[in-house]
């Protein structure tokens, strides 16, 4: 096999082992993983509301990938939850959920897409009371339905949501798919990769001029 071939056979092998594990390959969610998944929420003591919601979030699921919209109203102080001492922030609160969630996450190819704080009260408010102040936003990419399930009904995280609750004074959170997503890893990673090895080609394998 040419040097020139390996050249390209690498990046190409190193983007399809990353599209493989970055994508949801597995589909929706069967009728069998949505009756584990009803059966792990009424175990951890969900009320019927939340599981008729999520298992109408579970039925809908398409199987791909969806950003979860975070707007967030961080508390002044934290509220008191067990194992939080009166000396922490909020924001440190929130990183106690944080440091269980990130593990997570990674594994399963979901991360944050975009955080920001907020540099100004909201502009354009319609049909919501008290709505007027946020702290930031965040958007967290999930490779799947699946996946999401995964982590919040681990019993691992039943405790640890409530540091979540505790650091918040508000938040709305709902799951999007995206139609225009021009961050998404794999399209930078396929840029970068096709320009890194087309320069190292043009500077090693072009010919030399007559």
């Amino acid at each position: 096999m040419t040097t020139r071939l390996w050249l390209w056979l690498v990046p190409g092998l190193l983007y399809a082992s990353f599209t493989f594990w970055y994508t949801n390959t597995a589909g929706p969610l069967s009728d069998d993983e949505i009756a584990m998944f009803v059966q792990q929420m009424e175990r951890n003591g969900g009320s019927p509301q939340q599981i008729a919601n999520m298992r109408r979030f579970m039925e809908e699921d398409t199987g791909r990938q969806f950003l979860m919209v975070n707007i967030i109203d961080m508390a002044d102080t934290p509220r008191p939850v067990e194992g939080v001492s009166p000396d922490e922030t909020s924001d440190q609160v929130m990183g106690r959920y944080m440091a269980h969630m990130y593990p997570e996450l990674f594994k399963r190819a979901s991360h944050p897409a975009f955080v920001g704080n907020a540099v100004f009260d909201s502009m354009d408010i319609v049909g919501i009371e008290g709505a007027e102040q946020w702290t930031r936003a965040a958007l967290m990419r999930y490779r799947s339905r699946r996946d999401i399930l995964e982590i919040a009904l681990n019993p691992v995280f039943a405790g640890k949501h409530d540091f979540k609750m505790a650091a918040l004074d508000k938040t709305i959170a709902y799951p999007v798919e995206t139609q225009i997503y021009l961050s998404d890893p794999r399209f930078l990673l396929f840029l970068i990769l096709l320009a890194g090895t087309a320069l190292v080609d043009l500077l090693i394998f072009r010919r030399p001029s007559q």
